[in-house]
């Protein structure tokens, strides 16, 4: 992933969506890309905080100190859908993106039904996991 200048969009609200003290917590099993999208979105202004497992999301209590996840959905062990789930029945609000290299309607479709904030297939545009966060977080 290359880095990209962006500039955060106001809400209709006015409110300031880069709120540096916002955390995004990034779930995925492949370590070069968490490394990627830490990067990416560190470089857009954002605090973000890494997690190789659902399980260690949660061993970490990663949901206290999270303002948005973006969430790989097929994971060793916990998937993400699992973890949505998991964090939705705790009584969680969290905004949720959703990623994944499975291009697939129906798995769109089951990530749209467990209310997710955005879904995007790898690779994606940069650009677009910036603004999905943005977004995400304007939308708390």
């Amino acid at each position: 992933m290359e880095h990209v200048e962006w500039q955060h969009r106001r809400s209709g609200k006015g409110k300031r969506l880069d709120d540096r003290s916002a955390t995004v917590a990034i779930i995925d099993d492949n370590p070069s890309m968490l490394r990627s999208i830490r990067r990416l979105l560190n470089a857009a202004g954002f605090s973000v905080e890494t997690f190789p497992s659902a399980e260690a999301f949660l061993d970490e209590d990663g949901a206290s100190r999270a303002a948005c996840v973006v969430l790989d959905i097929h994971l060793p062990g916990m998937s993400g859908f699992e973890l949505r789930r998991h964090l939705t029945t705790d009584g969680s609000l969290l905004p949720i993106i959703f990623i994944t290299a499975i291009n697939d309607e129906v798995l769109q479709g089951a990530a749209t039904q467990l209310g997710c904030a955005a879904y995007l297939n790898k690779p994606f545009a940069p650009e677009a996991l910036v603004a999905a966060v943005a977004d995400a977080l304007g939308n708390r």
